[in-house]
């Protein structure tokens, strides 16, 4: 595929994913309509739920659209360490009234919404926790879809060019959420600016830089870098368009610091620092989504009842400078901006 859909964008913003129900039509038509890239996420929804987000986008846009899927997960998590966990989170589940969830270990249905995105069509189809194989992604280009990688060390984004991807998503380890990358036990910790030099060197792919970018400066900074566009989530959260609640958007506009854990869902992710994470973070087994799935019930009901100690809030490292505006109009000023800051910039080597 000769022409990268990335760098035709009118402003060089993309909505990151945001699953868990963070990610909605209305947020990706928004930043669609205003020249961003804007993403549907399908991780833990079901293909007919997939199928139904992306009829309900392409009804409040014609704009081409992106659609991220979860690569399948790597082994499944020790059992012994997972019976000695759920036995850690019992006074949990006795605190919020509720039974923990089975520890399955799956694949997010891989196969049925990778089919699905062939017969949709989407412009994007992105990957995190891992790269497809070969013969998937011309599976991909066969239907005129472009494939995107998350990578958060130069090996996986050099494998991910190798395997014939079109963009590497470069992650930093100040990104909010999940780490993104190939191997859950070794997630990538390199800051976004050293990384994009990094993948700078084993790749000529067109690169979407992620992880702390909230503000103009941050994305004329990635731009300045070598990245073809700024990825922003956290930065999304609090648009009238998410489906944040209402607890997490609280927490947004605190000061707590941000940490990286696996007590949530057995898998490496940064999330505003709360008590849950500090009596459980040791304690933790590597084992996604097997720890996911335990401890689902628990999320859900303290998100239920308010409590910002009993659940994940996923955020960047950058977070508080996260702003309450609509999609379309953080998109125009983050480009605006961004274009007027590096005209600046170069006003210094003028002679």
């Amino acid at each position: 595929m000769s022409s990268f859909l990335v760098n035709q964008l009118d402003r060089p913003i993309v909505q990151a994913p945001l699953g868990g129900g963070l990610s909605t039509p209305a947020l990706s038509a928004a930043v669609l309509e205003a020249g961003g890239m804007g993403f549907l996420a399908a991780g833990y929804k079901t293909p007919d739920t997939v199928r139904s987000d992306i009829a309900e986008l392409r009804d409040l846009t014609s704009r081409p659209l992106g659609v991220n899927l979860f690569a399948p997960p790597g082994p499944a998590a020790d059992p012994i360490e997972l019976d000695r966990y759920r036995g850690e989170l019992s006074a949990e589940a006795e605190r919020h009234g509720v039974e923990l969830g089975e520890a399955r270990h799956d694949d997010d249905g891989y196969e049925a919404k990778l089919k699905l995105v062939v017969e949709e069509r989407p412009a994007v189809v992105s990957f995190t926790f891992g790269c497809p194989a070969r013969e998937e992604i011309e599976l991909l280009h066969d239907a005129g879809i472009e494939a995107w990688v998350t990578v958060t060390m130069p090996g996986e984004a050099a494998a991910a060019t190798e395997a014939g991807v079109d963009t590497c998503v470069v992650q930093g380890v100040e990104a909010g959420g999940h780490r993104g990358g190939f191997d859950a036990d070794e997630p990538g910790d390199v800051g976004l600016l050293a990384l994009l030099q990094l993948v700078l060197e084993v790749t000529d792919l067109p690169l979407v830089a992620t992880g702390g970018i909230a503000t103009a400066h941050g994305v004329a900074a990635v731009l300045a870098a070598g990245a073809s566009a700024a990825q922003l989530g956290t930065a999304f959260m609090l648009t009238p368009e998410a489906g944040t609640s209402a607890v997490h958007r609280t927490a947004l506009a605190g000061e707590r610091s941000t940490a990286i854990t696996r007590a949530f869902t057995g898998r490496a992710a940064r999330g505003i620092e709360n008590r849950f994470m500090r009596e459980h973070e040791r304690g933790a087994p590597r084992g996604y989504p097997d720890v996911h799935h335990m401890t689902a019930p628990l999320r859900a009901a303290a998100r239920e009842r308010g409590d910002a100690d009993g659940l994940h809030l996923w955020a960047g490292q950058a977070y508080g400078l996260t702003e309450q505006v609509p999609a379309g109009e953080l998109v125009r000023l983050l480009a605006e901006g961004a274009r007027d800051l590096l005209n600046l910039a170069s006003e210094r080597f003028r002679e």
